[in-house]
């Protein structure tokens, strides 16, 4: 989830529900509770993790850079969250679907680092804050043919939305970029790993959920991944059990 400072409340926008169940998921939200034993208790139960945009940036401090001057607000619970969880999808090597701010937390708790001004810290930059519509294809992206991202859109480039004034700088462990903008921003990263499904977005695939051919491809395939997770865990749970 996210959440408001002026109110103190968690929140999360309507759409990633939306895309979800549509899918054929069942959305569980997750407050930013940063507990290790909270975050395994939740997350034990179940079989993917969607990390969603923030209106925040990440605190540049985690990943050892001071404060650029266009550096956004910094949420230290919607960090901490992000990180807590992402550790424990590491270690179950469970299914795991990134967007946008998302991609940038899943980036630094690989000990990779953004940009943290696109427009004012990358030469040529286009514009990447598009604003409403929101669900307006804003760019197109350069897909890598023989990456996930690739095989699901079945084409080498995109059309896509744009909400993001940060970004990949340099990568972190285990990632790979999978799709660049014109401009040559980090679009997309995978995890190469063949034991696990790690795909993430800069650009927002929940908006398009009713009707963008590629957004509804994305969820579908977390989806399937995520099934295959729940019967692997199954599968592994009556051995155990038969075992004793």
């Amino acid at each position: 989830m996210r959440i408001e400072l002026d109110t103190n409340r968690f929140y999360l926008a309507r759409y990633y529900s939306e895309a979800v169940e549509a899918a054929g998921g069942l959305p569980v939200h997750i407050p930013l509770i940063p507990r290790p034993d909270f975050i395994k208790g939740v997350m034990a139960d179940l079989d993917g993790l969607l990390l969603p945009g923030s209106d925040s940036d990440m605190d540049p401090q985690r990943y050892g850079r001071e404060p650029h001057p266009k550096l956004g607000t910094v949420h230290p619970e919607k960090d901490q969250t992000d990180l807590l969880a992402l550790a424990e999808a590491e270690d179950l090597a469970m299914p795991l679907f990134a967007i946008c701010f998302g991609v940038q937390s899943l980036n630094v708790s690989r000990g990779g680092t953004l940009i943290q001004d696109i427009a004012s810290q990358h030469e040529n930059a286009i514009k990447h804050e598009q604003g409403v519509p929101r669900d307006r294809h804003s760019h197109r992206v350069r897909l890598l043919e023989d990456s996930v991202v690739g095989q699901i859109a079945g084409s080498e480039s995109a059309p896509v939305n744009s909400h993001h004034h940060q970004a990949v700088e340099t990568l972190g462990r285990e990632l790979v970029a999978t799709a660049w903008a014109p401009d040559g921003i980090v679009e997309a990263v995978e995890d190469p790993r063949g034991d696990r499904f790690v795909v993430g977005v800069q650009w927002h695939p929940e908006l398009g959920w009713e009707g963008d051919e590629l957004s509804v491809a994305l969820f579908k395939r977390f989806i399937a991944e995520a099934r295959l997770y729940a019967e692997t865990k199954t599968r592994e749970r009556a051995t155990a059990s038969a075992g004793n």
